[in-house]
């Protein structure tokens, strides 16, 4: 004999809370295209340091329309991006998101980040499809947005903390550096931390590999553009059969978790050092738990994970599809299947864990 089951009584107080909750993430949706927006326009960079504007300054000031300036400016103003002072009408940034939204060497950098978040949702559609099935997308396939936002992303946090702690935090690889080391950055992208490691190491050389050729091809221009191409050498090959041996130092930024074999690649690393080498992770930074990763950077990067790292991983050979919220215990575990028997992190921030491997 079934049962009927009671229905479940619904808080009308909670429920308009939810209400309010998701009109909110709603605005925050459609601001990170406004931000794309003013970043691309140039609205921020104008308005800062500028005091107070009008939308017709602000206009005139950036060669484009009033009527669109006032309607971003109110929306805005309604987020707390942009100050608005109702007795003079005008409209101000402050110097919090003066930095944040205009200052890319700054690690509070933020267009990068709103620039790979509407790229992943332009492309949306297609991971929608993809999870019918349990296809893939591969990084190649994603809009110019994702690829360009990722770097101007990473690269301020690189800026910030790759030589000045990270490099510092590994045992004997600074010195190495000094004196002239050989090092192979994979998965490098666009190649803002191999070209930041040969800015600041001039007796080192260094090789980039990324399965993506359009990256390689703006990689190699950055390095002549940065002046150092005569010790950088930018190679499109998959992270599991890299070029070289004998290397000091392997690197991988952000982007084990990308792999389709993870664990390929740690045993290609494991026999491209030298024997006393150090391959250093730098992985975001998680916990080893669901609920530990319950915050905003982790809803953040579990966001990214779905529409941009387990494409990519299911979209290559074995797709493992680590998610970019794997945490140490995993990666731990994809180091050790490679043959590596120590194992230490090393160094962290809010957005990045950095770990120092060794044979």
């Amino acid at each position: 004999m079934s049962t009927i089951e009671e229905p479940v009584a619904v808080d009308g107080d909670k429920l308009m809370q939810f209400v309010f909750r998701a009109v909110d993430e709603v605005g925050a949706t459609l601001n990170a295209a406004l931000v794309v927006m003013g970043d691309k326009l140039g609205w921020y960079r104008a308005l800062a340091g500028a005091g107070g504007l009008s939308p017709a300054e602000l206009a005139e000031r950036t060669g484009s329309a009033e009527r669109y300036v006032r309607e971003w400016l109110n929306a805005q103003a309604a987020g707390g991006y942009v100050h608005y002072d109702p007795d003079s009408g005008l409209y101000s940034l402050p110097p919090e998101q003066t930095v944040a939204l205009t200052e890319p060497d700054s690690p509070a950098y933020l267009p990068g980040l709103f620039q790979t978040a509407i790229g992943s949702i332009i492309d949306s559609p297609r991971i929608t499809e993809a999870a019918r099935s349990g296809a893939g997308l591969g990084w190649g396939d994603h809009v110019h947005d994702v690829h360009e936002g990722c770097e101007r992303f990473f690269r301020p946090s690189y800026n910030a903390h790759l030589v000045a702690e990270w490099l510092p935090a590994l045992d004997g690889v600074l010195d190495k550096l000094e004196r002239g080391a050989l090092v192979a950055d994979v998965g490098c992208g666009h190649g803002a931390s191999t070209i930041l490691m040969a800015q600041a190491f001039p007796n080192s050389t260094f090789v980039g590999s990324d399965y993506h050729d359009g990256s390689i091809e703006t990689a190699r221009s950055r390095a002549q553009e940065g002046g150092v191409a005569d010790r950088v050498t930018f190679n499109v090959e998959p992270a599991a059969s890299f070029s070289g041996t004998g290397y000091d130092l392997v690197t991988v930024f952000d982007c084990l978790h990308d792999m389709g074999d993870p664990v390929g690649a740690a045993r290609h690393v494991h026999s491209a050092l030298a024997p006393d080498g150090t391959w250093m992770i730098v992985e975001p930074n998680a916990g080893d738990r669901v609920e530990d990763n319950l915050n905003p950077v982790g809803r953040t990067y579990y966001g990214f994970s779905t529409l941009l790292c387990t494409p990519a991983s299911l979209s290559q050979d074995v797709g493992l599809a680590l998610g970019a919220q794997a945490g140490e215990a995993r990666i731990r575990d994809v180091v050790e299947a490679g043959g590596f028997t120590r194992f230490r992190r090393a160094a962290e921030t809010p957005f990045n864990l950095v770990f120092e491997t060794r044979v």
